[in-house]
């Protein structure tokens, strides 16, 4: 059974070990429970030292020891360099629709409604008349009637002019050769 002492009675070196106790119990509660106040970066180890995250900033630092001590460099911010660069176009898009709507209309008639999608140069699929089982083939438009003369005017004189220049290299060796 123990017996109660005075305070006076405890000896020195008793009072140091039970004081290094609770100081050693303090400090793992502390550890255990961060600090909300001190508790800015977040450290996560990786092979080479440990990457700290800033919780108040969310930037991010690579952590190595270098033999002299500790460094940390910040690593760059992808994501701010595409905001940037996202501000940048959106300001850009804004001085544009104002500088769009500034000016003064130049197509008159114009419409919301989008133009239907045709090709002009694809040909219209032959039709089946009902009941008679005819074909009826569409001819060609005055435009590709005037492309297809156009073609064959430029075909004509590059064949004449081809035949009039052979008729002078001939010629010209025969008179030569005499």
């Amino acid at each position: 059974m123990m017996t109660a002492t005075s305070p006076s009675k405890l000896s020195t070196p008793v009072v140091a070990a039970m004081i290094v106790c609770l100081g050693g119990i303090g400090a793992a509660v502390a550890q255990a429970t961060p600090d909300k106040e001190n508790g800015r970066y977040a450290l996560s180890p990786v092979a080479d030292g440990v990457i700290r995250l800033d919780t108040r900033t969310g930037a991010v630092s690579t952590c190595t020891n270098t033999g002299t001590g500790w460094a940390c460099y910040l690593l760059p911010d992808e994501r701010a360099a595409l905001d940037a660069e996202i501000g940048r176009l959106q300001a850009d898009n804004e001085k544009l629709k104002a500088e769009l709507a500034a000016r003064e209309p130049t197509v008159t008639g114009k419409i919301d409604e989008p133009m239907p999608k045709t090709d002009s140069l694809k040909k219209a699929e032959p039709k089946v008349v009902e009941g008679e089982r005819k074909i009826e083939i569409p001819l060609p438009s005055d435009r590709d009637m005037d492309r297809v003369m156009s073609f064959l005017e430029q075909a004509w004189r590059r064949l004449v002019e081809m035949a009039n220049r052979m008729q002078k290299d001939v010629t010209g060796k025969i008179s030569g050769k005499i």
